[in-house]
């Protein structure tokens, strides 16, 4: 671009036309890119008020209609329609549906794939208001929050995947070693065939999409399995997968989605599905391991967090309570990689405390599609706000401060609400300090002497290990805290950008689970890694040296001693002796 600016006046006219007329003809060339239209219905497709009552215990079951899921949406408690509940039988139709249309797509080409996934993307994007209303609708969350956690992180998969994808899975090459000096090794990436999902309900728009986009461009049938609270978005966004592989040429069912209760996601683990790729708690986790370890079926768990965002003392409060904010509160804290601890340093804690408070009590809560602006939605399942509550309980009844909220919001009887909260003082021997949260609470902890080793040793202190990130003005300091931190992932000076650099691996340890998503690792895994040895020169083949055929000649264990000494001897000397043990043992009769 320098270079541009600084000799523009150069450049001739045929020179800008012979650019020009190439970039049409690349144009012309490039595989046409569908437009798609999918059905939509009522509320889909507006922002109109849900009409009748509200139902309070939102009841998923209801026994006049058996067979079916209700769905809710949580911040009015009002129906939204129902889906199916499906049975064994049908999670097992749908499985084998996708493996045969897999048979198929494991032959297109990467070309083909990038088709389909830039179809969906063009999809995407001209429908933003549909996608962001109807994940509203679903999960309770405001539209800026599903533009950014769904939209935004799928249209990043999708771009990251098309322009990186065919490149992670070429044929990796390896070194051979003396022996081999012969023989090409190479590790190459197969589809693996039927790819088995179950996706929580935080983000139900892009947890179904972010192992379709991998998954099928690795080659593989999907079939996701979504939560039972947010199933009723499912329908309008399968479809649009749906119908960017028929328009590009494909089989639809591909890509298969299950509703329904556990009954229906332990069937799918126990279906004909190649691998499990599981988000949820732990306690769900080790269940769909129980259920895939008889079947010696890999499993990828995303087990969620407790991630500590570090604020060191020499750090403008400023600057980082905008990314603290948004850590704690983004989702109405329904993120598995939320900030769920803040370790701020003694000397700048009562003041970080304060612009919290203040902060924190100027947010707007409602329903997301009313008509006043908001900052904090609906929680999605009415349990979580009990489990909520029993944690804020246990920790002021332990000594901490509750400076805002710490309580169901009664402005809004007729949602899962739960207002947003700071409780100071915060220390280890409060279950919310160690116990995931998932909803929007702030838990201010003291470090106390500013110090980085006391820092450490307590957000270490932790059975999860996902995300964290650390503040200081010296990255070399913050780097340094980020080295020893126990987690799959780090910040350094940001929140959560990591999950917006796909080529990343995305993933934790301890409890928060094992294997990543995401990056070259990521889309690995949704494939059969093969070992393969070739040879180098096609002229040039393997044959074992005579003394060490079968039946093995008396002189076989000299031969291969000597074999050995001259690959692997440290001195010349120590070699030449190995070179003459081996003629002497290759002329031994």
């Amino acid at each position: 671009m320098e270079f541009l600016l600084l000799h523009w006046q150069k450049i001739t006219p045929a020179a800008i036309s012979l650019a020009v007329f190439c970039a049409v003809i690349w144009h012309m060339f490039q595989p046409k890119i569908p437009t798609i239209s999918v059905p939509m219905e009522k509320y889909e497709k507006s922002d109109e008020e849900l009409v009748g009552e509200s139902f309070p215990e939102m009841l998923l079951k209801d026994p006049s209609r058996p067979g079916k899921v209700q769905c809710y949406d949580p911040s009015t408690l009002k129906k939204l329609g129902e889906v199916e509940a499906m049975t064994p039988e049908r999670v097992h139709e749908a499985v084998a549906k996708s493996r045969t249309a897999q048979a198929e797509w494991a032959k297109t080409s990467f070309s083909e794939r990038r088709r389909v996934l830039n179809t969906i993307q063009n999809y995407i994007l001209s429908h933003q208001d549909d996608i962001c209303r109807v994940c509203a609708l679903d999960s309770g969350k405001p539209k800026l929050d599903a533009l950014l956690g769904e939209v935004l992180t799928t249209c990043e998969k999708i771009r990251c995947v098309c322009a990186n994808g065919e490149k992670w899975l070429k044929p990796d090459y390896r070194p051979v070693g003396p022996l081999m000096t012969h023989k090409n090794a190479f590790v190459e990436y197969q589809p693996l065939g039927v790819l088995g999902v179950i996706a929580p309900w935080n983000y139900p728009f892009h947890n179904m999409m972010n192992h379709v986009i991998s998954g099928t461009f690795a080659g593989n049938g999907v079939v996701s399995k979504v939560s039972e609270y947010t199933s009723w978005s499912s329908r309008y966004f399968t479809s649009i997968v749906r119908e960017a592989l028929s328009a590009c040429g494909h089989n639809p069912d591909l890509v298969q989605t299950i509703t329904g209760f556990g009954e229906a996601g332990s069937a799918l683990v126990n279906s004909d599905v190649d691998k499990i790729i599981f988000t949820g708690s732990p306690g769900v986790g080790k269940k769909v391991m129980e259920g895939a370890a008889p079947l010696l079926k890999p499993v990828i768990l995303e087990l969620g967090g407790k991630d500590p965002l570090i604020v060191c003392d020499d750090c403008n409060i400023n600057d980082v309570m905008p990314m603290v904010m948004r850590g704690c509160f983004q989702n109405c804290g329904q993120n598995c990689c939320g900030v769920e601890r803040v370790y701020v340093y003694e000397s700048i804690y009562e003041q970080f405390v304060d612009i919290a408070v203040r902060l924190t009590k100027a947010l707007r809560q409602g329903p997301p599609l009313g008509k006043e602006q908001i900052d904090c939605g609906a929680m999605v399942m009415p349990a979580q706000i009990n489990i909520i509550q029993s944690l804020v309980d246990d920790a002021i009844a332990k000594g901490a401060r509750c400076l805002v909220g710490g309580k169901r919001n009664s402005a809004f009887p007729h949602g899962n609400f739960y207002e947003p909260t700071v409780l100071a003082d915060v220390t280890h021997s409060m279950l919310i300090a160690k116990e995931e949260v998932f909803g929007p609470v702030m838990c201010i902890l003291k470090v106390q002497g500013n110090s980085d080793v006391e820092a450490v040793k307590m957000v270490n202190d932790c059975k999860y290990g996902l995300g964290s990130s650390v503040f200081s003005k010296s990255q070399p300091r913050a780097e340094k805290i980020a080295n020893s931190i126990r987690a799959g992932m780090c910040c350094v000076n940001d929140f959560g950008v990591n999950y917006l650099v796909q080529a990343l691996p995305f993933g934790g340890v301890k409890d928060s689970g094992f294997d990543r998503f995401a990056g070259p690792e990521g889309l690995r895994a949704c494939c059969l890694m093969r070992s393969v040895v070739v040879d180098k020169f096609s002229w040039f083949r393997t044959s074992i040296p005579k003394p060490l055929q079968y039946p093995i000649a008396p002189s076989g264990l000299d031969f291969g001693k000597g074999m050995v000494g001259i690959m692997y001897s440290e001195t010349i000397f120590e070699r030449i002796a190995s070179v003459i043990k081996l003629l002497r043992a290759a002329l031994s009769k």
